[in-house]
């Protein structure tokens, strides 16, 4: 049986990139997929620390 997540469509303001060349997603695109992934994102609204593994409020 296949999960695949569903998909949601970029627009502008969901991500800019970064001087390196990398994708960063955006607060708004994060608050729009509508959960955590916990990767530690740059931007992410939900108050993940990668560092302690944990969400922060």
């Amino acid at each position: 049986m296949s999960f695949q997540k569903k998909r949601i469509p970029l627009e502008e303001g969901d991500y800019y990139i970064t001087p390196e060349g990398y994708r960063c997603f955006t607060e708004q695109y994060h608050l729009k997929r509508g959960y955590c992934c916990e990767s530690g994102c740059r931007h992410c609204p939900y108050g993940y620390n990668k560092k302690t593994n944990r969400q922060e409020t």
